[in-house]
């Protein structure tokens, strides 16, 4: 059974961090580009953030660049996204997903998995 699950989102205060997990389980993690997708209440979901299967490329939204590093650790089939300096504008359930293809990141037609999401709360 093919799994990918999210953890780490919480309620944190504006200019805050969190680090966001996922766990891969079921396909060949290392095959996969994974990305992070976000969605707020109200707005359609929309790309984070992207890397490639061996960590060699990575892709961020023009709003999260420089504020957020995304990773991945192959051996835990786990990538991460770190978030700093976190705005009210951040707040959103963020999703995780893999794909074989990076030509268009930000594409989700293309991914073939996802998770269930984790909560990212920014208050002020």
């Amino acid at each position: 059974e093919v799994q990918l699950v999210e953890s780490g989102g919480d309620l944190v205060q504006g200019g805050g961090s969190l680090r966001l997990s996922c766990a891969a389980s079921g396909f060949t993690f290392d095959d996969y580009a994974i990305g992070w997708f976000r969605q707020a209440p109200g707005k359609e979901r929309e790309g984070v953030s992207c890397i490639s299967g061996r960590g060699g490329r990575t892709y961020y939204a023009d709003s999260v660049k420089g504020r957020f590093t995304i990773s991945r650790d192959n051996a835990k089939n786990t990538a991460y996204l770190q978030v700093n300096s976190l705005k009210l504008e951040d707040t959103a359930v963020y999703y995780c997903a893999a794909t074989r293809y990076t030509g268009n990141w930000r594409m989700q037609a293309w991914y073939e998995y996802w998770g269930q999401g984790t909560q990212v709360t920014v208050s002020s």
